[in-house]
């Protein structure tokens, strides 16, 4: 009878494991390689697309590149450790920013509904040859919200990774 139950559960838990269609890490501009492609390709090279616009705007000091993409509302917390910040001082703090270069990677899309979805990545930033730090690589996680018809970003946290 135990036999029976343990085979049972190996059955029904292999069943489930084999139903899973993970998804596969994919580089900047790709869609995720799962569920309905179409669907999730088209939303994922859309924010794809609108995180690079974003990172740009960082390596490039575009304060008015940037701030178009973040919702009024907008809250993001950085790696830094110096808690919230709204839109405005978002926008105020990338002149300080010294992006040299980048590199986006593992793009997953999780929609929350036809007007919100949120986009967890990887970027390595480089900094310029002379700063103390050259790399920092962050784990990021955005919300975006879709309002009168417009994607906007409406929350930023990163998490720095080793």
């Amino acid at each position: 009878m135990r036999f029976r139950l343990v085979l049972v559960c190996v059955a029904a838990l292999a069943f489930v494991a084999l139903a899973q269609q993970p998804t596969i890490p994919t580089k900047a501009g790709e869609a995720p390689k799962s569920g309905d492609v179409s669907a999730d390709a088209k939303l994922m090279d859309m924010f794809a697309s609108k995180i690079k616009v974003e990172w740009e705007a960082l390596k490039n000091k575009d304060k008015k590149a940037y701030g178009e993409l973040l919702a009024d509302d907008y809250q993001g917390v950085e790696a830094d450790g110096r808690g919230e910040r709204n839109k405005i001082q978002a926008i105020n703090e990338v002149s300080e920013t010294n992006v040299f270069n980048y590199t986006l990677f593992g793009f997953k899309l999780i929609p929350a509904g036809p007007d919100a979805a949120l986009v967890i990545y990887e970027v390595t930033m480089q900094f310029p040859p002379k700063s103390v730090v050259r790399y920092s690589r962050v784990y990021i996680s955005e919300l975006w919200i879709k309002r009168a018809g417009q994607w906007k970003e409406a929350h930023y946290q990163e998490t720095h990774v080793k």
